[in-house]
């Protein structure tokens, strides 16, 4: 019986968790204000996208003539690319996500899903496929399928940090992993390796507290991990400060060093800063036209 009510009370939480996530991530997409334009580029299709200038190289059949007849210039009629591209989640929901510095800010993992959740909208509102990494919830378009995102995104994984999953990758398809990659980078390594052979190009988006760039510690300190499962006593925690630092720098750099042997993007997000700019990024990185690089 205690199980029984146990499980209910924790599937509740989950369940209170679905309609404010999916409501910040339609407004944060709301605010970005792409919609089905922001991915549009010339390319086989039926409907029409513009009128460019004639070019050199341009065939003659390729000319509008109606629209060249209003000027002294002649035109092309270009179409909309019209070929969906399939989208890869993987948002890390391991217990080392679920870590804040101040109250005022937002858990990493609550940030991770935000922007997972924000750019999927995005990516279904022009025409993509959009889904999650390996086989759970593969890429479908269709507003249904950002409901069943958003409800894979609200399950925690109770370890304290949870690898990329690098089965089922489409070929040639894109992929975003939001994480902040404190766990094992063999897993990442393994992961990128694995997109790579298939022609997949994607984003990886460093997801960190402002605390954990700055060590603000000193003194007595005992750092536990939120799992539980880690815990380290010091006295004299600013000792630690100058090898943490450096720690960090080289897993960034490490990250860095693999986005671009892969032909992946890397960025680095602080819960502190605007969750607009990190989505605009996103999406732009996803773009392989816009060479955008953080």
């Amino acid at each position: 019986m205690t199980s029984s009510i146990a499980l209910r009370a924790k599937a509740e939480v989950e369940a209170a968790r679905l309609p404010a996530l999916l409501a910040r991530a339609e407004h944060l997409a709301g605010a970005v204000l792409l919609g089905a334009h922001g991915r549009r580029r010339a390319g086989v299709g039926d409907d029409f996208w513009q009128y460019r200038p004639a070019q050199i190289g341009d065939s003659r059949r390729r000319i509008d003539h109606r629209r060249s007849a209003m000027g002294d210039q002649e035109f092309v009629r270009e179409s909309e690319w019209q070929i969906a591209q399939s989208v890869m989640l993987w948002v890390d929901q391991g217990a080392s996500m679920r870590f804040t510095s101040d109250a005022n800010l937002p858990q990493k993992v609550d940030r991770a899903r935000l922007l997972g959740l924000a750019v999927a909208i995005l990516l279904q509102r022009a025409g993509e496929r959009v889904g999650l990494t390996g086989t759970a919830l593969p890429p479908r378009s269709g507003a249904i399928q950002i409901q069943r995102l958003a409800e894979m995104f609200c399950k925690d994984d109770t370890a304290d940090y949870s690898p990329p999953e690098h089965r089922a990758m489409i070929p040639q398809a894109r992929a975003v992993f939001i994480s902040d990659f404190m766990g094992d980078i063999g897993a990442v390594t393994l992961a990128l390796t694995k997109a790579a052979d298939r022609g997949v190009r994607g984003v990886l988006c460093h997801v960190l507290d402002p605390s954990e760039e700055a060590f603000p510690f000193s003194g007595r300190t005992i750092f536990e991990s939120v799992g539980g499962t880690l815990s380290h006593e010091t006295l004299k925690a600013s000792d630690l400060k100058s090898r943490y630092l450096a720690r960090l720098a080289e897993r960034k750099a490490e990250l860095q060093r693999l986005c671009a042997l892969t032909g992946w993007h890397y960025g680095l997000h602080h819960t502190d800063a605007s969750a607009q700019a990190a989505l605009l990024w996103l999406y732009g990185a996803l773009d392989t036209r816009s060479g955008v690089t953080a």
